[in-house]
């Protein structure tokens, strides 16, 4: 069933990403994806879009089907995923537009289906570096040839939703050492790890969370405004990366399995 060689999971704003695509429906054991997986071609190479939210936008981020999601594009053929979301500032120092590449997180998610093994056999996946390496290094590649203000590592706290932080949570998440707050990061990379796929996230910055600088609250309707504002960087910074993506190295991501199983 091999359709594509990248499979892109985009949030808001990038449901047409890949224009005039071929829908394709996949069944997978934990029900049906988001939403119908388009697959065609950006910057000449084959990718597969699946818009996390749904077509419309209708799934919150606890009732993404988040194992559908990675299992469909496994069935794909995809071997290395994008999976580029909006975020909340945590420091000071990150702008609005700013463009994370994060290289670890903290899950702060309760009661979400977050792994493919739930029986024998026991298995036990590393997620001592979440993202992969190489993933992360053409993204940053890419993002400063471009211009594009991004920063090379970061940890993003992942956290329930669907409602925003309260100024105390936004504090601790920072004293955690949080640089930015989303709610679909986890456990869309641990899910891709167990599969053995490559994963990398590019979180935009589109808010100052709760507890920067005693600021305004976070607002569905401002995070929209910034992302939309910023979309056109991030298709091209996907652009940009997608032709330099070459087939899976034998690295973490690929090995992940090795020594896993009791």
């Amino acid at each position: 069933m091999a359709e594509a060689e990248v499979g892109v999971f985009g949030g808001s704003g990038l449901y047409e990403l890949v224009e005039g695509a071929r829908e394709v429906e996949v069944e997978t054991p934990y029900g049906p994806p988001s939403a119908p997986i388009a697959v065609g071609e950006l910057a000449g190479v084959r990718v597969a879009f699946l818009p996390r939210h749904g077509r419309a936008h209708e799934l919150p981020p606890h009732r993404i089907p988040y194992r559908a999601n990675v299992w469909a594009m496994r069935e794909l053929g995809v071997r290395r995923l994008l999976g580029p979301c909006a975020s909340g500032a945590l420091r000071d120092d990150l702008a609005l537009g700013e463009f994370v590449v994060c290289d670890q997180l903290v899950d702060r998610t309760w009661g979400r289906a977050d792994t493919f093994y739930e029986a024998a056999p026991v298995t036990h996946v590393s997620a001592a570096d979440p993202y992969c390496a190489d993933l992360r290094r053409l993204l940053v590649e890419a993002a400063r040839e471009l211009g594009i203000p991004v920063r090379d590592g970061g940890t993003v706290v992942v956290v329930q939703g669907p409602r925003f932080s309260t100024r105390a949570e936004s504090r601790w998440y920072r004293e955690l050492g949080g640089d930015v707050v989303n709610m679909t990061g986890y456990p869309e990379a641990i899910l891709a790890r167990e599969l053995e796929l490559c994963y990398a996230t590019v979180a935009m910055v589109t808010d100052d969370d709760a507890g920067v600088e005693g600021g305004e609250p976070v607002s569905a309707e401002r995070v929209l405004e910034v992302f939309r504002a910023n979309n056109e960087r991030l298709r091209e910074l996907l652009a940009a990366v997608l032709p330099r993506i070459g087939p899976q190295p034998q690295d973490a991501c690929a090995t992940a399995l090795r020594g896993a199983r009791l």
